[in-house]
């Protein structure tokens, strides 16, 4: 009953936190805590490092592959070297900053802690409303998903 309770908070939380108005990227811009480039891992290798463990803190760099289109609090990331599989989902620490919506392909870096999660259906499917997805592809999702996320401290846009 109390995980139940939990779930429909956060969700709640996520709901409320999608909406507002957004502004546009620029090179270099920086989001969250100051976080500097240096010793930043890729992607690929931020995925074997994670290979076996619950949580890992690290700083990588990736390629955004899809961005909350309601308010950017939350982004897609995938292999800056082009592959696609598999992807990490990113939300912001404290929903204390949010994306520019208009950041899909570009560069990211992330610091912060990656770690593993089930997310319920409901959350799947407000996460596929977010992204635009249609009511059939909405209705589609059926069942939750064990993911890798990513709750990032600060984001610099490349």
């Amino acid at each position: 009953m109390k995980l139940r309770l939990l779930t429909v908070l956060m969700v709640t939380l996520a709901i409320i936190a999608c909406k507002g108005p957004q502004k546009e990227s620029a090179p270099g811009e920086k989001f969250g805590k100051e976080i500097t480039a240096d010793k930043a891992i890729s992607f690929d290798d931020m995925i074997t490092q994670i290979s076996g463990q619950d949580s890992l803190r690290t700083k990588f760099k990736a390629t955004v592959e899809s961005v909350c289109q309601a308010k950017g609090c939350w982004m897609n990331l995938v292999s800056s070297e082009g592959v696609n599989d598999p992807s990490i989902f990113v939300k912001f620490k404290d929903y204390g900053f949010f994306m520019p919506l208009d950041i899909a392909g570009k560069e990211v870096i992330v610091e912060g802690v990656a770690y593993r999660e089930v997310t319920p259906v409901d959350e799947l499917r407000h996460y596929a409303e977010d992204e635009g997805k249609s009511e059939e592809e909405i209705m589609a999702i059926t069942e939750p998903k064990e993911e890798l996320k990513f709750m990032a401290d600060g984001v610099i846009v490349l």
